[in-house]
């Protein structure tokens, strides 16, 4: 992370005089460290964040980074959270695809800053591990061989992560798990059934689905919708 902050301050130094000044929710610096191979407009973008999220579910959030960082190319992702900032990829298809994976990242803001609140009562984690003990029995029913152990951890795996990508495939993954999970990256970790719910509700409205495979996933998004009252 140190040798990114020190390419993050020195570019932002060459790029200042080329560079708009982007804020979301009125204090939340957007620096775009190299430019879009897409053409995108920012303005859209920020109004269809600020749209979907209520500003104080991005307390704590320093700053946005967008650019080509080598962080990408290690971690085979397109985007992270990491003390206080997001950083993102310069390579985005489209504003939609954008505005989705800040907002995912934005989520991971909120277990930070809300862990207690989301988790202090166990319901989602229990939610979780069955749904992960279910799918255990419909990949031993394709013929996959895999451990129950890997399953019932709910803390990400990269290995169990590759198992699902390059092994089972997200596409046949997501028959497998139809109706169980929101989408085949929900049954990486916790933290990001977590992060694909909160995109579920604030981003893609899809209220009525949420509430019906995942109920105390949902019922935390509304209490994170209500300000947690």
């Amino acid at each position: 992370m140190n040798n990114l902050r020190n390419y993050i301050s020195s570019s932002n130094k060459t790029v200042r005089m080329s560079q708009k000044e982007w804020n979301l929710f009125g204090d939340v610096g957007i620096i775009i460290i190299d430019p879009f191979i897409n053409s995108i407009n920012m303005t859209n973008v920020i109004n269809d964040i600020e749209r979907f999220i209520p500003s104080y579910l991005a307390y704590g959030l320093d700053s946005i980074y967008i650019g080509n960082f080598k962080e990408f190319e290690r971690k085979e992702t397109n985007a992270f959270y990491k003390d206080g900032a997001i950083y993102v990829s310069n390579v985005q298809d489209d504003k939609e695809d954008l505005v989705d994976d800040i907002i995912h990242e934005l989520a991971h803001l909120v277990e930070e800053q809300r862990g207690l609140e989301i988790y202090g009562d166990d319901r989602i984690k229990k939610e979780f591990l069955a749904k992960r003990k279910k799918l255990y029995f419909l990949l031993k029913g394709e013929g996959y061989d895999i451990n129950l152990i890997d399953l019932l951890n709910p803390e990400y795996s990269a290995e169990f992560d590759e198992f699902l990508y390059k092994e089972v495939g997200y596409p046949h993954l997501e028959n497998i798990a139809m109706g169980l999970f929101y989408s085949p990256y929900a049954v990486t970790s916790l933290k990001e059934y977590f992060a694909n719910g909160f995109e579920a509700f604030f981003m893609k409205k899809d209220l009525s689905f949420l509430k019906n495979i995942s109920p105390a996933l949902y019922d935390t998004m509304e209490k994170l919708h209500d300000g947690g009252e």
